[in-house]
């Protein structure tokens, strides 16, 4: 039972660490990389679709990125899905290609960048927290319930505690990696 308590903690937690990294991708770098379209939603034939369901995404430079919709007729509501986003980026159509330059980040804007990531990292730590709450309220009632030990009990919060550190330190190696690629000139 207390193994099952200590992997259901650490899928939990490792989802938690998933997330955190989605959420990473969404910030933008200086860098092109095509998840930072993933929020992207496009009107196709009357219901909203993500970008790389209706176009291909690619890196052409390290400044550029290239959408090329699978149908012609998807290209100017392409253009408008990324415009209208709230990433700040100006698409430019030629033909059936969109050229998405990424423009320079300021100092004030990586600032805000990294102010962003450390929220979303905070909001890691917490989940995986309350994760390790739930983990001791089980073990707690399995004690109340005379399932286990105390010092089974114990043990059990000790492992937990365990995990909880190792992933606590995975969200600030991972938040110290974003905070350097943000502040690369």
């Amino acid at each position: 039972m207390i193994d099952d308590i200590k992997k259901d903690c650490e899928v939990r937690m490792q989802k938690t660490i998933e997330s955190l990294h989605h959420n990473f991708n969404k910030i933008r770098t200086g860098r092109a990389h095509p998840s930072i379209l993933d929020a992207v939603q496009v009107e196709y034939y009357g219901s909203m679709m993500p970008l790389n369901q209706v176009a291909s995404v690619n890196v052409e430079d390290a400044r550029t990125l290239t959408v090329v919709p699978w149908e012609q007729p998807m290209v100017p509501k392409v253009e408008k899905a990324i415009m209208t986003s709230d990433l700040g980026l100006n698409p430019a159509s030629a033909g059936n290609v969109i050229r998405v330059p990424m423009p320079m980040l300021t100092e004030e804007t990586r600032k805000g960048y990294i102010k962003q990531a450390r929220s979303e990292a905070e909001n890691a730590r917490v989940a995986v927290r309350n994760v390790r709450r739930d983990a001791n309220g089980d073990l707690k009632s399995l004690l109340k319930d005379k399932d286990i030990s105390e010092d089974e009990q114990r043990q059990g919060e000790d492992d937990v505690q365990k995990l909880t550190d190792r992933f606590v330190a995975e969200i600030d190696k991972a938040l110290a990696s974003k905070e350097d690629d943000l502040m690369q000139v």
